[in-house]
């Protein structure tokens, strides 16, 4: 066997494929609204927003490969219970538990989220993405009315790992707007009065995000 001409015939082919990869690297960024919530903890929705930055690793005409790290602020805002009150009545000796109170919350999070990004082009302009992201929790502030119920409500866990999946649409400048879902699974959210430990974070964004080198 003349092993000369195999070691040639593979690298042709693979020279091959490597010219209709056609691979390129392309740094971005990223920048949109956040529309979050803290799931099963009966606060509403709150709006803020992300910012970030990406490098696109097209590994094909269909897949590119994009590592992103953005800063997101998320969280969730309403009114929560804070139990019942009870009251002594001395005509019938007994107790008497009255109406449920509440506390108006405001929950503030920020992390710093590292993501993995796979984006599937069905055409030249539309494309789906998935991928897994680890959130860092750097900063988190509770706003309470009334104001001495604040020690009661505070941050889950430190760390949110989950994933993310959305749609895409690029123009030919470089620009490209994108809404996608994020879901984390670890507990974000303590609420002293209910012991919850499945307050996840939920959050939708829409965004736009340009690419350099187009």
């Amino acid at each position: 066997m003349n092993y000369r001409n195999l070691f040639l015939a593979l690298f042709s082919i693979i020279g091959i494929f490597q010219a209709q990869a056609q691979v390129t690297f392309k740094p971005g960024i990223q920048a949109g609204i956040n529309i979050s919530k803290l799931t099963d903890s009966n606060l509403g929705n709150k709006t803020d927003f992300y910012i970030g930055g990406f490098g696109a690793l097209k590994l094909s005409k269909f897949y590119t490969l994009q590592p992103e790290l953005t800063y997101s602020r998320q969280g969730g805002k309403g009114n929560l219970s804070m139990g019942t009150t009870t009251i002594y009545d001395s005509a019938t000796n007994s107790y008497i538990i009255t109406d449920y109170e509440e506390a108006n919350v405001n929950a503030s999070l920020q992390y710093i989220s590292g993501i993995t990004i796979n984006k599937f082009n069905f055409t030249e302009r539309f494309y789906v993405l998935a991928g897994p992201f680890c959130d860092i929790l750097i900063a988190n502030t509770f706003k309470v009315d009334p104001k001495d119920k604040e020690r009661n409500f505070n941050k889950g866990q430190d760390i949110d790992l989950g994933i993310i999946g959305g749609l895409g649409y690029s123009l030919k400048n470089g620009v490209s707007f994108e809404a996608r879902i994020k879901k984390g699974v670890t507990n974000a959210f303590t609420n002293y009065y209910t012991h919850a430990t499945d307050n996840t974070n939920l959050v939708y964004q829409i965004g736009a995000t340009y690419t350099f080198g187009k």
